[in-house]
């Protein structure tokens, strides 16, 4: 596909100005291993027929890009329609032949990549996910030439689906919950909806393997049974391949724990390689009876290869297996230390870390932006499973829980993840819904507020008063 002339006016109206390079200076900073971009922003750009999955790949690409740490943003076309039409009618609007409706598509489009070229420009992201039909290469050469002529990388992501069982299971839970559908007969709206899928069928050219052979895409038949990937162009475009050859829709329900409460944990002390208390192992059983409740089939147990988490697992009297990238974030010189102790023996890393939480590295040991990249693997496995039990540790339970709930690096390291409770994450169409389950067995709080002042300088008692209680 070469690019036209036709789009240049745009093109140089959009033109972005040369992006700076902002860095921040941390001491004890992460270096996790996180893309960059200076030059060469990416964009991806969505391609198929309406109930095809492209926004359900948008925002779940989104949500991982984001939580590896690559700043990345959906602007879906489909929502600049409904801003600039107020109302829907029916799929009349979708007809090619109604010129004055295409006049407003059009201007969406050129509307939406005006944004991106803003969110370039201004150095608010690293990827910006297209997400709209772009089933026209009128319109695919329209993108496409804005995004060369601005220095932007192009991956096409096409959605391809001709099992009607899935395109109507898809138009059943996300189309009819639409703003185009708001109060409408559920039957009337399947009936229009598959209409407008007819009018795109009339001028839907899909990606040609010959005549598009120098682009980057894959192609995505029926929702993961075959892919095509083709000109891979660079590690980002990568990383994308690889996340989406890993994701499926089956329904399954994922259940996150923490060990049972250890004899550490009683202390107030941090990390370590403790057993569990009395009460952990009364957690531990009690776990067991609440999950054979669940009747399960086919049930994973993953745990790290720390005791507390083994000696979790080892009640349910089920096979387990053990992930290291489970292991809780490294303590580094701060390790089995109470934070009382950290305080008095190290009060600048103790406020440090409160500075940024996120990024903050212990002496020796790991940040939070470590052990989210520590994690990627743990997240590609559980998007390929189906129904698994984490038995896990307070840091590595807000990574994850970070990444299924679409948490920012703000939030991550202040989720709360108790002991003694279950947190059931069931994916539905464009996120993920929580049920958290107490089992009734008292254990310690762990959780530890960011306190106001975090100034290095600040008082002891200050620094110190949202510890929680320990014995």
């Amino acid at each position: 596909m070469e690019p036209q002339s036709a789009p240049l006016r745009l093109i140089m109206e959009l033109r972005p100005e040369a992006t700076l390079l902002r860095q921040r200076r941390r001491r004890c900073e992460s270096t996790a291993s996180v893309p960059q971009f200076t030059n060469s922003p990416t964009m991806i750009v969505m391609v198929g027929l309406p109930a095809r999955g492209k926004t359900y790949i948008s925002k779940k690409l989104t949500r991982y890009l984001n939580w590896i740490g690559v700043t990345t943003k959906v602007f879906n076309v489909g929502q600049y329609r409904r801003d600039a039409t107020k109302t829907y009618n029916s799929f009349e609007f979708f007809r090619p032949d109604n010129s004055e409706a295409m006049k407003i598509r059009r201007a969406c489009a050129i509307s939406a990549l005006k944004d991106v070229c803003e969110y370039f420009t201004r150095g608010m992201g690293q990827v910006a996910v297209f997400d709209a039909t772009n089933t026209t290469p009128d319109r695919r050469d329209l993108i496409f030439s804005f995004a060369k002529e601005n220095g932007y990388k192009v991956f096409f992501v096409e959605s391809i689906c001709d099992d009607p069982e899935i395109i109507e299971e898809n138009i059943k839970q996300v189309k009819l919950s639409s703003p185009d559908y708001v109060d409408c007969d559920k039957e009337e709206a399947v009936e229009d909806f598959l209409k407008r899928i007819e009018c795109y069928k009339q001028n839907y050219v899909p990606l040609d393997d010959h005549k598009d052979r120098s682009l980057s895409y894959i192609k995505i038949f029926n929702v993961g049974s075959r892919y095509l990937v083709n000109c891979v162009q660079d590690h980002i475009q990568s990383r994308i391949v690889y996340y989406l050859m890993n994701i499926h829709v089956t329904p399954r329900s994922i259940y996150l724990s923490r060990h049972g409460e250890s004899e550490l944990n009683l202390q107030g002390r941090i990390g370590g390689d403790s057993g569990l208390s009395q009460r952990g192992n009364k957690y531990a059983h009690a776990l067991g009876q609440y999950m054979s409740g669940q009747n399960i089939k086919d049930l994973k147990v993953w745990t790290s290869h720390m005791k507390r988490t083994i000696q979790t697992a080892e009640a349910l009297g089920v096979a387990y297996e053990q992930w290291k990238a489970l292991n809780e974030i490294d303590a580094g010189v701060c390790e089995e230390m109470t934070y009382e102790a950290i305080q008095e023996h190290h009060p600048e890393e103790f406020a440090l870390r409160d500075q940024d939480k996120y990024r903050y590295r212990y002496p020796k040991g790991e940040s939070y932006e470590d052990l989210v990249h520590r994690l990627e693997p743990v997240i590609m496995e559980l998007e390929r499973q189906e129904n698994v039990l984490v038995i896990c540790h307070q840091a590595v339970m807000r990574c994850l829980l970070a990444y299924f709930l679409d948490k920012s690096a703000h939030e991550l390291p202040y989720l709360k993840c108790p002991l003694h409770t279950v947190l059931k994450l069931t994916p539905v169409a464009y996120g993920c819904k929580v049920e958290s389950i107490y089992l009734n067995i008292e254990a310690v709080n762990t959780h530890r507020e960011r306190p106001e002042n975090v100034e290095v300088d600040r008082d002891p008692e200050e620094a110190l008063e949202t510890v929680p209680d320990h014995v």
